[in-house]
């Protein structure tokens, strides 16, 4: 037999009910048919995937805000 496969939104979805309403990886394994060694993989992945993405994030802001006050001083200077 093979391996069954999952979309993002199914991943992303067992990872959710895991990580923010704070379900029990087993009773989630149970549920969806996932084994647990895959939620665990499933959380690693969408978890990194969200800390770079908040990072970009976070720099995109910084880069903003510094340009702001540089504007915002060279008002100030005039």
């Amino acid at each position: 037999m093979g391996k069954p496969k999952f979309s993002g939104d199914f991943k992303r979805d067992a990872v959710h009910q895991i990580a923010v309403r704070w379900c029990a990886v087993r009773e989630v394994s149970e549920r969806s048919g996932v084994s647990i060694y895959s939620l665990y993989k499933w959380m690693k992945l969408y978890t990194k995937a969200a800390s770079q993405a908040s990072s970009v994030d976070h720099e995109a802001e910084i880069g903003g805000l510094k340009h702001e006050l540089a504007r915002m001083t060279e008002e100030r200077d005039i």
